[in-house]
């Protein structure tokens, strides 16, 4: 080979990981639709309840059980199917998430009394469960380096995306249609999502490092030994920090206010949809800072951001500055989201990745599923200002952890 041809040989092995080529836009495109579908599922199903319940005369612990019910199959599901996707393929395993999904959420809509809708939801959450990981995983692989966490982040944008589909259409449809009728249009997305998937392929790192399959099974190399054990506590505490506090946040907070306050705008459409306009401006920012500056500084930016906006907002009176706080403070608290794909990606081997991405996230999904409800008894029995003094507190543990336990991988190859 010749110094001109040895230097442009060089010079396409240093740009092309950079280049982002179609089968990288594909992952992105079904993996965020997938996620919008969660988001949208999950919202509209709280919207309904009252319809539901009064349709098929249901009391409200069995209204609220079909939420509980649809998160303990997420939970289930994204343990089976991480671990699947880290044994058999990211599309393959992705494909019958989806499909599962997409059958049960029809179903739904044939419900005739508690017992069956209680089974559909289950077993759709199974398959709402397998999103997450999966597509986090299948597109960290699929996407350069130097672009993994904004990658992740568009992913993490899906999701902000169906919630707020779900806050403009369920007012506007379920009077017309009805909750039936919502569960069916509730099919569409993942209709999209598996024909987008279908012409999706196996990222070349899934397909190089897992030639040989390890004895050993997925959820074992999360604690293999003390250094990955370190590695998954730390995710285990931010992944509950981020999910009790958003929790805590946007379900509790507005709530309290409105109630102690009689501040309406907590609780209206519009607060909603700024609040989640900041929280989609925060999660695509996110994405972009931690491509440039790391990982490790940019989580540490935003927990500050997220523990100083919980003490301001909850010291204003002011309809309209409570309105652009919420945007603020959405920011920081939910912008973290757009984090977690790429550095568990970066944090676990292949061979465990998706399992990693579930397990770990729907541990602190479930941790922080208790932040309304720990927040407001510590409000109740103590003071409005102990609760919040324990929201910022969270976030000062979040800095701990990442500050401790979870070393920075910017730009490290997947290992």
């Amino acid at each position: 080979m010749s110094d001109n041809q040895a230097a442009i040989a060089g010079s396409i092995r240093v740009t092309a990981p950079d280049e982002v080529d179609a089968k990288a836009r594909k992952a992105l495109w079904g993996s965020a639709i997938g996620y919008a579908m969660d988001g949208f599922d999950l919202l509209i199903l709280g919207f309904m309840l009252r319809a539901i319940s009064a349709d098929l005369q249901l009391t409200p612990a069995q209204g609220a059980s079909l939420v509980t019910a649809t998160l303990i199959g997420a939970v289930l599901g994204g343990i089976g199917f991480g671990m699947l996707s880290d044994r058999l393929g990211r599309v393959r395993v992705l494909t019958w998430t989806i499909v599962l999904f997409a059958v049960f959420t029809g179903m739904c809509a044939l419900a005739q009394g508690y017992w069956d809708l209680l089974a559909y939801r289950t077993i759709a959450g199974l398959g709402l469960g397998g999103e997450f990981g999966i597509g986090m995983a299948l597109v960290a692989e699929a996407w350069p380096t130097s672009k993994r966490a904004r990658a992740s982040s568009y992913v993490g944008l899906g999701w902000q995306l169906g919630v707020l589909a779900a806050a403009i259409l369920t007012p506007m449809l379920l009077p017309t249609i009805g909750w039936r009728g919502m569960f069916a249009i509730g099919i569409l997305p993942a209709v999209a999502a598996y024909f987008i998937r279908h012409s999706l392929h196996e990222p070349e790192v899934f397909v190089a490092k897992t030639k040989d399959k390890p004895k050993e099974s997925a959820l074992w190399l999360l604690v293999k030994d003390w250094e990955t054990t370190k590695l998954s506590l730390g995710m285990v505490i931010l992944c509950s920090v981020q999910n009790f506090g958003y929790y805590g946040v946007m379900i509790w907070l507005p709530n309290y206010l409105a109630t102690r306050f009689g501040f309406a705008l907590t609780q209206s459409a519009v607060w909603t949809s700024v609040t989640i306009a900041g929280m989609a401006l925060g999660i695509f920012v996110f994405g972009h800072i931690a491509d440039r500056i790391g990982r490790r500084p940019t989580f540490f930016a935003y927990m500050f951001g997220a523990a100083v906006m919980v003490v301001v907002y909850s010291r204003l009176t002011d309809p309209f500055q409570l309105l652009i706080a919420g945007a603020v403070m959405g920011f920081f608290v939910n912008g973290m989201i757009g984090g977690y794909g790429a550095l568990i990606s970066e944090l676990f081997p292949t061979t465990a990745r998706a399992t990693a991405q579930n397990v770990l996230f729907n541990i602190g999904r479930g941790v922080g599923g208790f932040g309304p409800v720990v927040v407001g008894a510590i409000a109740v029995a103590y003071s409005f200002e102990v609760a919040i003094g324990l929201l910022a507190a969270l976030y000062v543990l979040d800095i701990i952890a990442m500050w401790l336990l979870i070393p920075e991988r910017r730009g490290a190859e997947l290992a």
